[in-house]
């Protein structure tokens, strides 16, 4: 690599442009390359974080160099070839198709896929093989955006764009600590607010996090009353004649359902149950109804509930009160989680979906894609194929022989861990498809394939705000690795479908893809790479017009400007909702509510940035967050440790002792898994119970009981060792 190459940081939802550059005082192209900020990039303009400032340093850090196997999980890995490896896969796949069908057949994803690679494990699996049974870790990420999307609007697809965070008179950020998760639009929107000081920032959240700390009003609500919350806002806006019935009665229909449901959601009747003031509700209140342009943001607080959807449906109830959608600075928007999970959700990458925002219970779509597949008609099931908890109980009954994962760690993010970890023991075969050796998941699999990552291969990703950008190799794979589209394809070619699999390059990928979106909501049938060398380009960009310079600028920033929705009639559905609470409510055996989340310099797992020195001592150690006055109470001091114990297991952490809690609940990171400290799992504690629309579990909140641990346990750290 001698020039620098403009790239996609692989990290969170915000999809920053990197440009990526030698480093000129290796002469032997060992050391990592230097990494900064695109200042062309229209999302990031030249910002970066700590991850994407120092992704380069994990490169070459126990990487997965060649393929191994072995028949139990008890034997050593052996080193295969890549001929050896793929026949022992595909063998066991016929054999499992030829004797308990298709549906035995599962694979988990990623939302850090790149679009190309989430495409032909669609074409394999739902055109191929049979079934429906693709799910990814978007599930635990962003399916109830989805969901609420499709059932209030009548698409997926966030209808805003980052620029409206500078055009906003108030932005309302719920269930989202955006300044460590999503810091750079985060930024981006502090800069605006600093030029403008009239513009007001809501922030609804257990915790005082560095979100809230910017905040002028910030409501430290009890867990699991969100909805009360967005109700009784609704209920003000309404009884003070602050709603836009022209709106209402043109645009939108079950106004009546829910008009009738908001009249029991008075401030005093909602502020005991949120634990919050009436003062500070109708404050709230105020703020929006006084504001000409609303935006409303959220992720994974929101989402990973079992009212994901209804929280979804309830935050734009209220943009569609006020007719705050469909115009610059305005409307509901899903912050994504993962880089590409906004690009899997193009491809079908959840177990109802279809390429191009269609779904397998819908006819017509099914046909389409068949056809357009040229595979026979029906071999796409009419049945949705299993999330990624009906995985692990299908595993449990027996029922799926055959687990494909791909660029994740199930063994560390999926609930009630424990129980994930004996299914994964049970899979009669898994195939785990990763760049590092070892993870977690690891030590559950059967055979490893070694796959290429971020800067070893080149395809695209598409953000928050529906930018795709192509992210460019600027260096080949280490090793034996390969880029997971063409390993897919190379299981499809012999398992027969050569016909299916002719593509020799991303591009061609690509290519073939878009063509599956044209006339959708999601319409990219106007952007190829090629086009993509010259900048990143926002959906919706139809082929038959000349939408996006190809710089970035485009003619579609936002969605439903002329506020006709993706609904057979073009009008959008008010959902009234009540309040269901916490799955798992706190009781006197379990008093405390937990809450999990991420901290600035970690992602995820740690898979990555755990072998990163400059991340790892910014987050040395896991840790349990708790009030002061709690701590009192239990006579744990600063120093000390506590076991956290749920109904499913158990965590021992240190103590750190902060007012920015709310009483009652504490918090402990999600991304200590076990080759990082010991008993530090978040999820082995956390419950699986989901929204039931969905099916997004519950992983943000459970009920805890707290014990001090005397003397203290010292932190057992276990860094992984390389291959």
């Amino acid at each position: 690599m001698s020039t620098s190459t403009k790239t996609l940081c692989p990290y969170c939802g915000v999809g920053c442009g990197l440009e990526v550059m030698p480093n000129p005082s290796d002469s032997a192209n060992a050391c990592p390359p230097k990494v900064k900020g695109d200042r062309s990039h229209p999302s990031s303009q030249g910002y970066v974080c700590v991850k994407g400032a120092t992704v380069a340093e994990s490169l070459d850090r126990d990487r997965l160099l060649y393929p191994m196997g072995r028949d139990r999980l008890d034997q050593p890995w052996q080193r295969l070839s890549w001929d050896a490896a793929l026949d022992r896969l595909v063998d066991r796949l016929q054999q499992v198709i030829t004797t308990a069908g298709p549906d035995a057949v599962c694979m988990y994803g990623s939302g850090q896929f790149q679009t190309e690679d989430y495409y032909v494990a669609q074409k394999l699996l739902r055109g191929c093989l049979g079934t429906n049974n693709f799910d990814s870790n978007s599930r635990l990420c962003m399916s109830s955006a989805v969901v609420g999307y499709q059932r209030s609007l009548g698409s997926d697809g966030p209808p805003c764009c980052y620029e409206d965070l500078e055009l906003t008179d108030c932005a309302m950020w719920i269930g989202s600590n955006a300044a460590e998760c999503h810091p750079i639009v985060f930024n981006r929107f502090l800069r605006y607010r600093k030029q403008n000081p009239q513009v007001k920032m809501i922030v609804i959240d257990p915790r005082r996090t560095p979100t809230a700390e910017a905040a002028d009003l910030h409501l430290a609500i009890t867990p699991g009353t969100d909805i009360d919350l967005l109700n009784s806002i609704a209920y003000l806006l309404w009884s003070w004649g602050a709603i836009d019935r022209p709106f209402i009665n043109a645009h939108t229909h079950n106004f009546a359902a829910f008009e009738a449901l908001i009249q029991s959601y008075t401030p005093a009747k909602v502020a005991p149950r949120c634990g919050l003031t009436v003062e500070a509700i109708e404050q709230a209140a105020r703020y929006w109804a006084d504001s000409q342009r609303v935006l409303s943001l959220w992720s994974m607080g929101v989402n990973q509930s079992q009212e994901g959807t209804a929280k979804v449906q309830t935050i734009i109830n209220l943009h569609l009160l006020t007719g705050q959608i469909g115009k610059p600075g305005a409307g509901p928007f899903s912050l994504t989680g993962q880089p590409n999970a906004m690009g899997g959700r193009e491809a079908g990458g959840l177990a109802k979906l279809l390429p191009g925002y269609r779904s397998v219970t819908h006819e017509r779509d099914r046909a389409e894609v068949e056809q357009f597949w040229q595979v026979p008609a029906g071999r796409i099931p009419a049945h949705p194929g299993r999330t990624a908890w009906e995985i692990i109980t299908g595993l449990e009954t027996g029922d799926v022989q055959f687990l494909w994962i791909a660029a994740t760690n199930p063994a560390v993010s999926l609930p009630d861990l424990e129980r994930v970890k004996a299914a994964l023991a049970r899979s009669p075969f898994t195939v785990y498809q990763d760049a590092y050796y070892p993870t977690e998941t690891t030590a559950y699999a059967h055979l490893l394939l070694p796959a290429a990552q971020w800067g070893e291969k080149t395809g695209t990703m598409t953000n928050s705000e529906r930018m795709v950008t192509l992210a460019q190799a600027f260096r080949s794979p280490p090793g034996e690795a390969r880029a997971d589209w063409e390993i897919f394809a190379e299981v499809g070619r012999r398992l027969g479908f050569a016909e299916q699999f002719r593509f020799t390059t991303p591009a061609d990928v690509y290519r073939e893809f878009v063509q599956l979106t044209r006339d959708r909501v999601c319409d990219m049938s106007g952007i190829s790479h090629e086009r993509l060398q010259q900048g990143p380009l926002q959906w919706p960009c139809p082929a038959e017009e000349a939408q996006g310079t190809g710089d970035g600028e485009s003619t579609a920033k936002r969605l439903y400007l002329d506020h006709r929705f993706a609904t057979a009639d073009g009008r959008a559905l008010f959902a009234p909702y009540h309040s269901r609470g916490l799955a798992e409510p706190p009781d006197p055996a379990y008093p405390w509510v937990l809450t999990t989340g991420r901290l600035y310099g970690h992602w995820h797992t740690q898979t990555r940035t755990g072998r990163i020195a400059k991340i790892t001592k910014m987050h040395p150690h896991p840790f349990l967050e708790i009030h002061p006055r709690d701590a009192e109470k239990l006579g744990i001091t600063a120093a000390d440790w506590v076991e956290v114990r749920s109904r499913r297991g158990i965590a021992r952490l240190p103590v750190k002792l902060t007012p920015a809690i709310a009483r009652g609940t504490v918090f402990m990171p999600m991304h200590w898994g076990t080759l990082w400290a010991e008993q530090a799992e978040a999820n082995a504690l956390t419950h699986p119970q989901a929204c039931p629309y969905s099916f997004e579990p519950e992983v943000k909140a459970c009920a805890v009981d707290l014990r001090p641990l005397r003397p203290a346990t010292p932190i057992a750290e276990r860094p992984p060792s390389p291959v």
